[in-house]
Parts: structure tokens; sequence; C-alpha cells
């Protein structure tokens, strides 16, 4: 049955059959209203705003087209269906171009096709209107997320400011050692970080960091590692003496997973911290589960440093060890996030390292030439963040 809440109009000159399909549709749970020709139905259609239209095509004065068309005119979305004599089928295919939903021809016998009609009539129209408002709803929905896309991009965009505001300048030269660096990142904002800094006129300290996922949670950690790091440079001495030279990596790792621990950031990360004794030529590092390993490139060719250690975050209690090595008067330290990995071709981590052991090989450890050999002068999007810190000395 149809939704008590539907109007019909049903406009015909022919009194005896308005009258029955009136009686019936009424019979079948419509609200309908009546005209005995095109004019007085044109005005009826103004006054009760119907929800269907039934109109004869053929009538004294303004004909049934005429109304189709000013109905159409007023209400677009307002069905229409004709009702034609069998003899005038011209004017039925001139209504259905005109866009009539449906058509009848008289005698109307059977009325149960009648509100047939009507019901798919009206479904038509309101499926016409629920995808109208769905559209609309999309739409608005599509421009909210546009907008919401665009503040959030001013969000990274900001955010990459504070972050590259807090990166040390590149290149920097202390003592004969020349350090720089570079940061690509996948997104506005990166969770891999750089620092380093020139301490009592005599240790070359640096770190190169990758917290785990990307965006702000990630940045947010890198911001506050800054923080952290500098307080214990600056507040406590780390690597400004002979002894913390000697033990500072290991402590470096020690005093940020505890700190992590105790603030449940949530991410953890992976670090690579040295010092060189710019005196000695000695370096001191320690590996916070770092790959790959940093590359020593020198004039007898490249190899990847050794050592191994626990990430930082996830595990309590950890001691990291320090590994000290002595290294050539002329030299090029090569340290790098793991997204350069994701670049490489090479199916499995060992021809991963291979190849990029192979790439560093043939440069010669600079910065802007490590680059150019990883092909990065050409990268239009990195798959992760990279990071690359070169520390070079030449005799």
């Amino acid at each position: 049955m149809a939704e008590l809440s539907r109007k019909l109009l049903i406009i015909d000159d022919d009194t005896i059959v308005r009258q029955g399909i009136v009686a019936y549709l009424e019979d079948s749970g419509f609200e309908v209203c009546q005209a005995e020709d095109g004019a007085r139905g044109l005005e009826r259609f103004a006054q009760e705003a119907p929800d269907l239209v039934l109109c004869d095509l053929r009538m004294p004065g303004v004909d049934g087209l005429r109304v189709l068309k000013e109905v159409h005119e007023v209400s677009p979305d307002t069905p229409v269906i004709v009702i034609s004599g069998a003899g005038v089928m011209s004017d039925v295919v001139e209504a259905l171009r005109l866009g009539a939903s449906d058509y009848l021809i008289k005698p109307v016998v059977d009325m149960e096709m009648l509100v047939h009609s009507v019901e798919k009539s009206l479904e038509r129209t309101e499926l016409r209107s629920q995808n109208l408002r769905y559209r609309e709803e999309l739409e608005q929905a599509n421009r909210d997320l546009r907008d919401h896309l665009r503040a959030l991009e001013r969000d990274h965009q900001a955010g990459r400011q504070v972050q590259t505001n807090l990166l040390p300048r590149t290149p920097m030269i202390f003592d004969g050692y020349r350090i720089a660096h570079r940061i690509v990142p996948s997104l506005y904002l990166s969770g891999d970080f750089i620092d380093y800094g020139y301490l009592s006129h005599r240790y070359l300290a640096f770190y190169l960091s990758d917290v785990s996922g990307h965006g702000a949670s990630s940045a947010f950690v890198t911001i506050w590692l800054k923080h952290l790091v500098t307080h214990l440079v600056r507040d406590e001495g780390l690597f400004s003496d002979a002894e913390s030279f000697e033990v500072g990596p290991s402590r470096f790792l020690e005093e940020i997973n505890d700190e992590l621990h105790e603030t449940t950031l949530g991410p953890h990360l992976t670090c690579f911290v040295g010092v060189i004794d710019t005196q000695s030529n000695e370096i001191c590092y320690a590996v916070g589960g770092h790959l790959p390993m940093p590359v020593l490139v020198t004039p007898e060719g490249a190899h990847y440093l050794e050592g191994k250690g626990k990430p930082i975050g996830i595990f309590t209690d950890v001691k990291w060890q320090v590994y000290r090595q002595q290294l050539p008067a002329r030299f090029a330290l090569v340290a790098l996030s793991d997204g350069v990995l994701e670049m490489l071709p090479a199916e499995d981590l060992r021809e991963k390292e291979t190849q990029l052991l192979h790439l560093l090989s043939n440069s010669d450890g600079s910065l802007a030439d490590v680059c150019t050999a990883l092909g990065l002068d050409q990268l239009a999007e990195a798959p992760d963040d990279i990071a690359i810190l070169t520390v070079a000395k030449e005799s």
C-alpha cells in the first residue's frame, strides 16, 4: 500500500473517468485532489503541491502536454503520468520526450495497473531525491575533507618548519672535520632526526635516529629527543671529557631508553651515536638497533663499521656496548637511515647492503656525492624517510 502522506492530483475533463480514478486511489491509501480541465489543474497544482500528477492528454483549452510542460517548469522533479486514448500515440511519444514518467491507455480497466504505475513513479522520484541528497552529502563531506586536509597540510608544514629549525646547520667544519646532513621525508613530517656538536674544542659528537612510524607522532618524538639530548650535553656534560668520550655513547642510549619508558610516548627508535676525539682521530660509538651500519669510505675502499645493539624504547635495563676504532688520516663516515634500503632493487637485506656498499664505494663520501650515488637528486617521492649524515676528514 502507498504511504498516506502521498498527495496526487488527477486532471481529466471526463467526470466519470476522473471520479472513478479518484475513488480507487483514495481507497488505495492516497490523498487525492482533482481538477476538471488543464487550467484548473495548474491552479490546483500551485495550491496543493502534489507529489504526483495524473493528467489526460486530450482536453479542451489547456491540454495535457501544456500541463506537463508547465508542471516541469515549476517543479522538474514532480512525476507526471499521462493518460491517452489509443488513437493519439504521437502525443504519448511527445509527452515521454517532455519527461512524463509513464503513460496509460484509456479506458483504464485494470486499476491495479494504475496504482502500480503511481507507486513506481513515486519510488523513482524518491530514489532520485535520495541520490541527490546523498550526492550533496558526499560533496559536502568531500569539501569538509579537503578543508581538513588543507588544515592538516598546514599543520604538517608548520611542524616540519619546527623540525627544520631544530636541525643543526649544514655543512659545519670543526678543526678540519666536515660534517653535513640531509633528510628526505616521505611525508611533511619525518621520524628521522640528526644532530651534532663540537664539545670542549675536542669532541665531535653526532647521532642519527629513526623513530618508528610516520607523521606527527614520530616527529613529536624527534623534538622530544632533541631537547633531551640538549639537556644531557649542556647540563650533564655528556661528551665533554675523556671519560665521557669512552662511555658517553652507551650512556646516551641508556638515558633515552629510560626516558622513553618513563614517558610512555609509545614509539621506539633506532639510533647510531658516535663521538670523535679530534686530537687522537679515534671514534667511540654505540648501535641502538640501527640498520644499515655506517660505511667508512677511505682511499683504499669502503666497509661497514662493526657493531650491534638492541633498539631503544622496547626493552628495560639494557646496556649497550661501546665500540672504539682508530680512524685513518683521510676518511668519510656515511650514516644512513633504513629508508635508503627501500630504494634499492635487491630482494633481501644482505643483497641490499651489498648494493649499498658498492654504490658508496664509488663515491668520495661527501654528502653531495652520496646523494648523487643513491639517486636522491632524481627522487620524486621517498617510500620512507631517508636521513644521511656524513663526517669527513682530509689530511
